[in-house]
């Protein structure tokens, strides 16, 4: 299997995880993503970026059958209001695009708060950087990756 910049760094900080990948499929979204890796989509997340009033950016780790709380996430990132930033500014901000988009590796670190869900598991599976492949790692070992909090911020 292809590796990715984010499995990269993984080997390289010596963090344990599992990759799937499936580049054979039509899965686009999130749940589909999830049914076809027999994956339970509460334990499957999506990687969201938002920009603030502040236009500071910020970005929230959520299941992929929940949708973000805009008022949760503002609060949880002690800002006014958030909202998601455009789809044309993904890639030029982050290094990834929409369907591909990782909390890991992005081109800038930006606070990442995972919805407090991701707690009711030993490990959650993520988008891997690129469309076609996820990885599967325990929330506790992205710290040393990525500066992260956990918070409610799902509906």
């Amino acid at each position: 299997m292809e590796k990715t910049n984010v499995m990269r760094i993984l080997d390289q900080k010596k963090i344990n995880y599992k990759s799937y990948s499936y580049v054979d499929t039509d899965a686009v979204s999130g749940m589909e993503v999830a049914e076809v890796l027999g994956e339970d989509p509460n334990q499957v997340f999506k990687t969201l970026v938002t920009v603030s009033n502040t236009n500071n950016y910020y970005v929230f780790v959520i299941p992929v059958n929940k949708e973000l709380d805009l008022k949760k996430a503002a609060k949880a990132v002690g800002v006014k209001s958030v909202s998601m930033l455009k789809q044309k500014d993904l890639l030029p901000l982050t290094g990834y695009i929409h369907g591909g988009c990782s909390p890991i590796g992005m081109k800038k670190s930006f606070l990442t708060t995972f919805d407090s869900s991701c707690e009711n598991y030993e490990t959650i599976l993520f988008s891997a950087g690129k469309i076609g492949y996820q990885v599967e790692v325990k929330v506790s070992d992205l710290k040393s990756i990525i500066r992260l909090q956990i918070d409610n911020i799902i509906y």
